[in-house]
């Protein structure tokens, strides 16, 4: 590997390049991996693309500035991030219990960051580079920027901008943001002057003039989960770049402000992101450690597009890239897909070609890409919208293309199907043709649950579509003569889901004949719908009043259920049918779920 074609991590590496500054400091939490899939990478490598020098601080010691200062003071300023996760998240479990690994850490070893890397961070950067302008962002940041509930101290905390000490937040997919404000640093203009980009959010002691949306002060909603309620609702409302306007939020004395969210980047600027010259690989001083194991599961896969406008409840995507689906070209993803299979260790499959979703290539309606996302309605809750336009003529095309491609033996979807959206498809070639040609032997769907009402707070479509789509998957793949599988994901203790809701769901685990192995905790993280309800009880969007299941207790009892084969779950499964007034289903009868 050659050190020289990385962003440097060390005076050494600066050196080779024949640098004696940077104009810009990249402080994240992450490893540096040099790959599209990263945020710092892409961020650094577009900063180089516009002439700035970067130099990269990747997962420094907190305990002290020795590795802040390792790079010099850049000449401009400091952009920090926690890394391409939460570091909440990313340092524990949905039950709040430290992980043992972390993919994004050289050989996969934890402890390499610390708690609320962002703040931690930006307070070290502070100390030892007083004066520089500092940003920060990526995800922590982006769903922190506001007032907000915190599940690992189970409490609200302020705006991270405020606790990080940052000058400026950015939020979302920050290119356009990045390039805007580096351009303007390098002309001089001082940082506290930047007030006026799309995208961004500020803190001033002078409340803002003309027109805004105000939220409830941080007092308030800290104190009033009806507050609280309320803020999310008015902050929810305004997160379309086309329509979205201004948000305030008092916090003591300051001003917290949020700017409406950046307009999405076109075909061409998302072309050029992407095709930036990435090395697609960890930097060499990981490999002793044995690289970096994040980057695995994206090394052989191809990022298509971004945004969703799937709705899900549980997902913090409507508050960071947004619901606008912003497509690459064919003819850059094929560049892409020829880079790949020059690379070592490329064995003739592409892993993924998508996104957050991986059949959504274009916008639910012509209208978003001009007046924006609806406000009060979603394109797929509780049904089809009649505005909606389900076209996979352009996935079909693209993925036809890439499997002519000399060296690609296989192209797979692994990111995830709408399988509603799918199901809408009129032509019935195209699940034939994705079962017969992009299906690894399993096709991963997010079904989530069975409950009726517990789909509705999840703003995920009724169990009827998942068991229409289920029946003609299968279809399919007998009228193929191939044995594949559907694999669903499901979430246990979701806001909305009682005891007898978890065990309808074990009920229907019992009859599919296996134990899923894809069950996951719902975990209240920032900036998502179901966190809301999850702290207030109230979903606030329709002002209901919902049950959620906080106890530790009933959390193991809910997934010990739908586990409910394994011998270790016995008691546990005993007692929530006990409790549920469910106990025909514990005896020796077929249908019961223990002895």
């Amino acid at each position: 590997m050659d050190f020289n074609d990385y962003l440097p991590m060390s005076k050494n590496d600066m050196e080779k390049r024949g640098w004696y500054y940077v104009d810009f400091l990249l402080v994240t939490g992450d490893a540096y991996v040099d790959h599209p899939s990263f945020g710092s990478a892409v961020i650094g490598r577009l900063l180089e693309s516009l002439g700035y020098r970067v130099g990269i601080i990747s997962q420094p010691d907190w305990r002290n500035t020795e590795d802040f200062i390792a790079l010099g003071r850049p000449r401009y300023g400091c952009l920090v991030t926690a890394g391409n996760l939460d570091s909440m998240v990313n340092n524990y479990t949905g039950n709040k219990r430290p992980r043992r690994e972390d993919l994004y850490s050289p050989g996969g070893k934890a402890g390499k960051r610390p708690d609320r890397a962002a703040i931690v961070y930006c307070n070290r950067v502070r100390e030892a580079w007083p004066g520089t302008p500092l940003v920060i962002g990526g995800i922590e940041a982006s769903l922190r920027r506001l007032a907000h509930y915190d599940y690992w101290d189970d409490k609200v905390r302020r705006s991270v901008l405020l606790d990080s000490k940052a000058d400026l937040l950015v939020f979302g997919m920050a290119e356009k943001q990045i390039g805007e404000i580096a351009h303007r640093l390098a002309k001089g203009e001082d940082i506290s002057a930047i007030t006026d980009i799309p995208g961004t959010v500020y803190a001033t002691s002078v409340k803002p003039e003309g027109q805004a949306v105000m939220l409830p002060f941080f007092e308030e909603v800290r104190s009033s989960r009806e507050k609280y309620a309320e803020a999310f609702k008015l902050a929810y409302y305004e997160q379309d770049p086309f329509h979205g306007k201004t948000l305030v939020q008092p916090h003591g004395k300051q001003f917290v402000v949020q700017n409406a969210p950046a307009k999405p980047l076109s075909t061409k600027e998302l072309d050029r992101v992407y095709e930036l010259p990435f090395k697609r690989s960890y930097h060499p001083v990981y490999q002793k450690a044995g690289g970096v194991p994040a980057l695995k599961e994206v090394e052989f896969s191809i990022t298509a597009q971004r945004g969703c406008f799937g709705g899900c409840a549980f997902c913090a995507l409507t508050f960071h890239q947004g619901c606008i689906i912003q497509a690459r070209s064919h003819e850059s993803i094929i560049r892409e897909a020829k880079l790949l299979t020059t690379l070592p260790g490329f064995k003739g499959i592409i892993h993924d070609v998508g996104g957050p979703t991986a059949n959504f290539r274009r916008p639910a309606c012509e209208k978003q890409l001009q007046a924006g996302a609806c406000r009060d309605k979603q394109c797929l809750f509780p049904g089809k919208c009649s505005n909606i336009q389900v076209d996979h003529s352009d996935l079909m095309d693209l993925l036809r293309k890439l499997r002519k491609l000399p060296g690609v033996r296989h192209v797979f979807l692994r990111s995830g199907l709408r399988y509603d959206y799918l199901l809408y498809e009129k032509d019935p070639e195209v699940l034939k043709e994705i079962c017969q040609y992009h299906v690894s032997g399993q096709l991963k769907v997010a079904p989530e649950h069975v409950s009726r009402e517990v789909l509705k707070l999840m703003r995920k479509p009724g169990h009827d579509i998942y068991r229409k789509f289920y029946d003609r998957y299968c279809k399919v793949n007998s009228e193929l003569g191939k044995n594949q599988f559907l694999v669903p994901y499901f979430i246990v203790a979701h806001p909305g889901c009682t005891l007898k809701d978890a065990v309808e769901l074990a009920e229907y685990v019992r009859d599919m004949g296996y134990n899923p192995e894809q069950i996951q905790d719902f975990t209240p993280t920032p900036g998502s719908l179901s966190t809301c309800i999850y702290y207030t009880g109230i979903d606030p969007l329709t002002g209901q009043r919902v049950y959620v299941p906080r106890s530790g207790k009933e959390r193991q009892m809910q997934r010990a259920l739908v586990h409910y084969r394994n011998p270790k779950n016995r008691q546990l499964v005993r007692e929530a049918l006990c409790k549920a007034g469910r106990t025909d289903l514990i005896g020796k009868g077929p249908g019961c779920l223990v002895r």
